[in-house]
This record gives C-alpha cells, structure tokens and sequence, in this order.
C-alpha cells in the first residue's frame, strides 16, 4: 500500500517537473508531434520559393504565381479552373454557397464530416443552408439508400427542405483517414445527377486520397461538380487552399471569395509554397503513409490491453488509437512527460504530442516532419509508458 502511493507521488512529482523544464541535467528533449498534419514546418526549398516568388494584385488577378498555381492545380484535378483561398473552410464554404442559391436549401453529409462538425455551422449561419447530417459508415461512406430517400423527400413537397447538394470528404478524417472508394463515389455521383443534386468534395486531404490508391488525383475528382484541396495540411504549406470547378462556377466563386473577405493582393509568396508543396506530394505523402503504417504495426505487436489499433483502418496518414481502461487525455499527458528512468535508458527525453480525439480514442497523424527515426521514437514511447502502466 505504502509502496504504491510512493510510486503515485513520485508519477505526480516527475510529471510536474517533466511539463515545467522539459530536460534534464542537459539532457536535450526531443519532440515528435503527431497532434495534426498541420504543425509542418515549411523546408528550405519552400522558404527560398517564397522569398523568390514573382507577385501582382491577385485581387485583379494579375499575379502571375497565383495564376501559376490555379493553372497547375486545374489540370492536376482535371478541372476546368481552380481559385486560390486563405483556407480550406472557406472553400467549402464558397462551394456550398455556389451550388445552394436559396436560402433553405438542403444539404446532406455525414454527421462527422469536417464541414458538419469543425466549420462553425457557416454554412448556415451565413449561407442559410440546412444541413442534414447522415451516419457516417465506418469507413466514412454514407449509405446510399438513405441517401436517396432523404433526396426523392424533398421532391415536390410543400413541407420539406429540397436537396441541392451533397457533401462528401475524401480521406475521412474523423473514420481515420479513410479513403472514399472510387466505385462508391461514382454511385453517390450518379444518384445525384439521376435527381438533379450536385455533388462537392471536401478533398482537404485528396492528395493524400490519390497517394493511397495510387491514381492521379483526377480520377477521384471527376466525380464530383467541384472540388476543395488544402495546401497547409499534408503538403506542408504554411496557408493556402483553392477550390476547383467549372469556369461559370469558379467566376461566381470568385465574386464570393471578395464578399467573404478573401481576396488577396500580393499572395504569390503563398502560392509558392503551395506549388512546392505539389511538386513532391507523391513521394512526401507516400513516406507519410508508411511511417504511419510502420507506427500501427508496432503498436499492435505491444499486445497492450490499454490501446489497440485496428490494421486495416490505416490507410492514410492518420492512426487512431483505441484506449481502455483510462481517459484518453491521461494517457496524452503520461505520454508527454518525460521520465527519469527513460532519460538514463535512451539519453534523451522524447516528449509525444497529440490529440486525445473522442472519449475512447486517441488520433495521431503523420507528416512531412516525422521521419522513421521519429515514429520509432514515438512508439518506443508508447511502450515505455505502456509497460509503466501495466506494472503501476
């Protein structure tokens, strides 16, 4: 009894510590941060683009970076044009004010979607869309039977919504990175058009989409009437999104752009780091999905009864981890901390940052930062708290 409050008060007494200096005796702390694909730093080669970039009044559409970017990204999606934004979010948003024109139009996605949960609501409260949230299946699908009954509802009826759009996410970040199968999206595509509703693409992370099932990202976007690509998630831009679509589309977009506050003057030095950032999407994201993969594989063969990790849900960037038997948040913070006997066993403290996601999971992403020498390090973490917390 006595032995085990010691070792709970020493746990207490190092974590405090741990969180206020961060080394100790020297000892260097290195940080692996797996909260989000977000956190990248821009390299050498980004910087040096941006310092380098030719720039004009994108307002006037005179900067010739931009334009650059939007001509690359349109034929890269196989669009007939692309519009540079500030933010993903704000593409969304100008896609779904594009296609929903009257105010009280219905939208439909699933209820875990990043336009549903993370955007504020804007598309109502700014747009004046309803959304309609449907499950999202496990691998981030919606079922299309359900689909179809809330769009054929609305036909012709004095009382409900009429379904103008749908909303899907490709990869599905709340299923864990989930990539949306091709043959799926062609079916959500054609049950659209059989009933006169438009289809858009939160492709936030679609590089990373097309990176996994090894296709341009063209085929994935070809199904779909417009299109959103974040630049300042996976291909390690510092901000940037566009939105892709059919030129009368992306000239009403850009008439929305300037009414939500995101026309840009000289924002060719962000272009350019969006062109660096798609020049090595391939071989960067590929190295992230494997690392990613390299990290589930390692916890699995923990056998630990407090996380799991299910194999096959990792297809992206993303792991997400299972927790029993604590609070996901308190096992961020044990992972966080430094402790004593790992800085005299490995010579360095690794501290491990990420995000508890939902009451029973933890989610990790992998980016352009991490290299395999860090997600070892990361799961030798995890094993380390993991034996502490079963013998504690």
């Amino acid at each position: 009894m006595l032995s085990s409050l010691s070792r709970a008060a020493a746990r207490r007494h190092w974590a405090l510590w741990a969180r206020g200096s961060g080394s100790l005796a020297g000892v260097p702390t290195h940080v692996v941060d797996l909260r989000s694909d977000t956190v990248t730093q821009p390299g050498p080669a980004m910087r040096r683009a941006m310092a380098e970039a030719v720039v004009g009044d994108d307002d006037y559409g005179e900067d010739p970076t931009v334009r650059e970017l939007q001509a690359t990204a349109a034929e890269l999606l196989g669009v007939e044009r692309t519009l540079f934004v500030p933010t993903n979010t704000m593409a969304n948003l100008i896609s779904v004010m594009c296609h929903c024109r009257r105010r009280g139009s219905q939208l439909l996605l699933g209820q875990e979607c990043h336009v549903h949960v993370y955007e504020q609501g804007g598309v109502a409260q700014i747009a004046g869309v309803h959304s309609h949230p449907l499950p999202d299946l496990p691998h981030g699908t919606l079922d299309l039977a359900e689909l179809e009954r809330l769009i054929t509802r609305g036909l012709g009826s004095p009382y409900h919504p009429v379904c103008e759009l749908i909303c899907l996410e490709n990869t599905h970040s709340s299923s864990g990175g989930r990539v949306l199968p091709i043959e799926y999206l062609r079916q959500v595509h054609l049950l659209a058009r059989t009933h006169g509703v438009r289809v858009h693409l939160d492709g936030a992370r679609l590089m990373n989409a097309a990176v996994a099932l090894r296709v341009p990202p063209a085929c994935i976007a070809q199904h779909c009437d417009s299109v959103s690509l974040c630049f300042s998630k996976g291909l390690g831009a510092p901000v940037g999104a566009l939105v892709g679509g059919p030129k009368h589309f992306i000239e009403e977009a850009w008439r929305l752009r300037k009414a939500l506050g995101g026309g840009m003057r000289q924002a060719g030095v962000l272009a350019a780091a969006a062109l660096v950032g798609l020049a090595d999407a391939e071989e960067v994201l590929l190295r992230d999905h494997q690392n990613a993969q390299k990290f589930a594989k390692g916890l699995q063969e923990l056998a630990s009864p407090v996380c799991s990790v299910d194999l096959s849900a990792v297809e992206t960037n993303v792991v997400m981890v299972r927790v029993d038997g604590l609070p996901p948040k308190e096992l961020c913070q044990r992972l966080q901390a430094v402790s004593a006997d790992e800085v005299v066993q490995t010579g360095r403290a690794v501290r491990v940052l990420l995000f508890p996601w939902t009451e029973q999971s933890v989610r990790a992403v992998w980016h352009r930062d991490v290299s395999a020498q860090d997600t070892e390090l990361a799961l030798g973490k995890w094993a380390f708290v993991l034996r502490a917390l079963r013998t504690g």
